[in-house]
């Protein structure tokens, strides 16, 4: 009597399903910059849009930098739009900023939506991740989250001519007014915190943390994730019976 040692040959579905799994994986490493990508149940209504390190816009970023693409974050913005299934977007932020036309960008693709949006600040929401964090119909920030308010400014380059700097301040009240239309804070506020000296180090600008930021009018409550997902929820509700109640009337 003899025993059959041999090792089972793996299917062929099954060894090229292994192999196609790890080229997704591949790809989305390539395009995210991340191993791991995580993913809710495909029958969720709600779609998790994360905007993390610093904001990339006309000029890449060296490798080493972790960075959000604008040109990832587009299409994305247009498919959720466009998606009947997704009726409301979360946005997790935890930026130190980047590209100001980038960042402003995206701010008005989301404020644009039709769907409801709800955006929560975890770890810090600075510079451009201001506009982008009060672009959302309700926001939330962590208690121990901060936002670095600043004026618009290029590192490492010495300015020389009169039109740059009347460049910069247009751009800057771009920022303002886009932050004005979309939060509760006064814009005579706003401002004193850009221009604050001394409490950023060797530098102007404001750095608030958690209920400062609410009490100020720029985010609208202190939360984590529980109650950001909760608010959306109660938006989306909001709008099927909005949606039902025209319905009805028509």
């Amino acid at each position: 009597m003899t025993n059959d040692f041999r090792m089972e040959q793996p299917e062929p579905e099954k060894e090229q399903g292994d192999k196609d799994v790890k080229s997704n994986i591949v790809e989305k490493i390539q395009q995210l910059g991340q191993t791991n990508v995580p993913q809710l149940p495909q029958d969720s209504n709600i779609h998790c849009l994360t905007i993390v390190g610093q904001i990339e816009g006309h000029m890449q970023l060296p490798p080493q930098n972790k960075t959000t693409k604008y040109e990832h974050i587009i299409p994305q913005l247009v498919a959720i739009e466009q998606n009947t299934k997704i009726e409301g977007l979360i946005i997790i932020l935890n930026t130190v900023g980047g590209d100001v036309e980038a960042g402003l960008a995206i701010s008005e693709m989301i404020a644009s939506l039709s769907k409801p949006t709800v955006s929560i600040v975890l770890g810090g929401g600075h510079s451009i991740g201001v506009p982008i964090a009060v672009s959302t119909d309700y926001s939330f920030i962590a208690e121990t989250a901060t936002m670095t308010i600043h004026p618009v400014r290029l590192t490492g380059l010495v300015i020389g001519v009169p039109q740059t700097f009347e460049y910069l301040d247009k751009m800057q009240e771009r920022v303002i007014k886009f932050v004005m239309r979309h939060s509760n804070v006064k814009e005579e506020v706003f401002k004193d915190l850009m221009f604050a000296k001394g409490n950023l180090t060797r530098d102007i600008g404001t750095n608030v943390v958690g209920e400062e930021a609410v009490k100020y009018g720029l985010i609208n409550e202190v939360g984590g994730i529980g109650h950001a997902l909760k608010k959306l929820n109660q938006l989306i509700e909001s709008r099927r019976a909005n949606k039902q109640h025209e319905g009805f009337i028509q």
